[in-house]
């Protein structure tokens, strides 16, 4: 069931990071130290704060680098790469591990979360080709190829059918940034600001001792539609906006793709934020609640309880579920946004 709420409240400024922005307010800035990089086709940086951090952040910048030249789809030097143009290749430990947790989100999410639709994704060009309009049959032809169920993985042997391609990039960033933060918390850092293009972890409390403060961007324009405080735990945010083209008919497609019909998701969401205790498991969701719509996401939720999500919606109102109504704050210019709590 869903009840609703009135919210208005004034925030100190925040500064845009990617799909959220983020607001250090309250921490010792001198003590700060940051590393900012570009990986898995995307700007990175990781913040930590304390005495004697840098070489944490250098060994956590390493470990996403290393992770992404592993699970790239478009490097020949890649596990990905290999698994995809044999057809059948022995992989790492860590791949299988990741290979496996795509293949359980997509059996959980009944295939809103589809590994196997790279293909599609290339033919509408959101993979670095030139964005493209493809067929009706030439989708149906592609979609011939996609279904997670047609991936054999055994131990560490990964097989695919002819025509079958893997791509990690539905949950590569989220599992990268829990390594990252694993990383850093071997190394002494207690606190810590992860941004793996947008996908966040939270390593402890902000030096203060108080909440991190996370802006979810506004999808119909600039700035950010409200604040949720949190900490220790991870927070990605899915939306068209992020990538979409204009075709020449005027009708803008976004990057996320339907696994069913083989073309841009167009449903009532607007943007859905995910935050769970790990990035893998943020990252996959924000995808397929994003495919599975309102209702659908809605359910999910009702149905797992193990994160909790901010959907933003072309009604103009925002959908949040219970245990984060009491973090999640609409910003000023947004104050008479209704907020829509969902209930279990």
């Amino acid at each position: 069931m869903l009840m609703r709420r009135r919210i208005s409240i004034i925030l100190a400024a925040v500064c845009m990071a990617a799909f959220c922005s983020c607001s250090f307010g309250g921490t010792n800035e001198e003590t700060a130290q940051k590393t900012e990089f570009f990986a898995m086709d995307t700007y990175m940086s990781v913040t930590a704060y304390g005495e004697g951090v840098q070489k944490a952040l250098e060994l956590a910048k390493d470990e996403v680098q290393r992770l992404d030249k592993m699970w790239s789809v478009t490097d020949e030097n890649s596990e990905i790469y290999a698994v995809n143009g044999g057809g059948k290749a022995a992989v790492s430990g860590e791949t299988a591990q990741l290979i496996s947790f795509m293949l359980d989100m997509a059996k959980r999410t009944g295939g809103a979360l589809e590994p196997t639709l790279y293909p599609v994704v290339k033919a509408w060009g959101f993979t670095g080709g030139e964005n493209r309009v493809p067929s009706g049959d030439e989708i149906q032809q592609l979609l011939k190829n996609v279904g997670y169920e047609k991936v054999s993985l055994s131990g560490n042997t990964v097989t695919l059918p002819e025509g079958v391609m893997l791509d990690t990039g539905a949950v590569g960033k989220g599992y990268a940034s829990d390594k990252a933060a694993q990383v850093l918390k071997e190394n002494g850092v207690k606190s810590a600001l992860i941004d793996l293009g947008g996908n966040i972890v939270l390593v402890g409390r902000k030096p203060d001792g108080e909440d991190w403060k996370i802006g979810v961007r506004d999808p119909d324009g600039d700035g950010v539609v409200g604040i949720i405080s949190a900490s220790n735990c991870a927070i990605v945010t899915s939306g068209a906006y992020e990538r979409n083209f204009t075709a020449a008919d005027g009708t803008v497609y976004g990057h996320i793709i339907d696994p069913k019909s083989g073309a841009p998701v167009d449903n009532d969401i607007l943007s859905v934020t995910v935050i769970a205790s790990e990035g893998r498991l943020c990252d996959a969701l924000s995808t397929a609640l994003f495919v599975m719509g309102k209702d659908g996401a809605a359910e999910h939720w009702r149905t797992h309880k193990d994160f909790e999500m901010i959907m933003l919606c072309k009604d103009g109102q925002a959908y949040v579920t219970e245990g984060i109504k009491d973090r999640f704050e609409a910003d000023e210019e947004h104050s008479e946004m209704i907020i829509n709590v969902i209930e279990g």
